[in-house]
C-alpha cells in the first residue's frame, strides 16, 4: 500500500520508518524523554538522519538513557564518549548531557511531566504544507526557558521545538499525510 507521507517521511527508509512508528506518537517517561532531548540537542547543527542512525550507538554509549546512570557519568565516561566513532563526538554536547540527567533528578516532579507542562492545549490548525510547519512555538520558548532556568543546557526553542514534534506534544504532520488522517 502506498502511503503519502509528510515529504520528509519519503527520502530514506530510515526516515519512513521513523514518520510512521515514532515521529508525533505521544511519549511519555523520564527516561525515555531524557534520550529524545538528548538527541535533539545532539542534532542540533547536524541532520536528524545521522542521529538517527547513530542512534542504537548512543543508547549503548548513555547506559540506555537512563537518568541516574548518565548523572553519574564521569570524566572517565566523558573521554570513553569522545572517543567513541559510534556517536557525535562533541565535548559540548557531552557535557549537556550529563547536566541535563543531573537537572533531570533534581525535578520534583519528573521531566515528563515538566516537559508535557508546555504541551500546546487545544486545537491547532494543522500545517498544510512543511513551508507551514514552525520551527519555534510560543510554548517552545517557554519550555526552554525553563527547562534553562532549572540547570539545563543545550536546549533552545528550536531543540524544544523539535522534542515537541518527535514526542507528540505538537502534531505537525501535514493533513495529506496518512498520519495526520488516522
Amino acid at each position: 500500500m502506498d502511503r503519502v507521507r509528510c515529504a520528509w517521511g519519503d527520502s530514506t527508509p530510515d526516515y519512513a520508518r521513523y514518520h510512521d512508528e515514532e515521529w508525533g506518537v505521544p511519549l511519555h517517561g523520564d527516561d525515555a524523554l531524557f534520550e529524545r532531548l538528548t538527541l535533539e540537542a545532539f542534532q542540533s547543527g547536524l541532520s536528524w538522519l545521522t542521529i538517527l542512525r547513530k542512534r542504537p550507538a548512543f543508547r549503548v554509549a548513555f547506559a540506555g538513557f537512563s537518568i541516574d546512570a548518565v548523572a553519574e557519568f564521569t570524566e572517565t565516561d566523558r573521554e570513553r564518549l569522545l572517543a567513541d566513532a559510534g556517536i557525535v563526538r562533541n565535548r559540548a554536547k557531552i557535557d549537556a548531557a550529563v547536566t541535563n540527567a543531573r537537572a533531570a533528578q533534581r525535578l520534583p516532579e519528573g521531566l515528563s511531566a515538566l516537559l508535557w507542562s508546555f504541551a500546546p492545549q487545544g486545537p491547532r490548525q494543522r500545517p498544510a504544507t512543511l513551508a507551514e510547519v514552525p520551527a519555534t512555538s510560543p510554548e517552545s520558548v517557554a519550555m526552554a526557558r525553563e527547562l534553562k532556568r532549572r540547570g539545563f543546557a543545550f536546549v533552545g526553542p528550536t531543540t524544544a521545538y523539535a522534542l515537541m514534534q518527535a514526542t507528540g506534544m505538537v502534531d505537525d504532520h501535514v493533513a495529506t499525510c496518512f498520519r495526520a488522517l488516522t
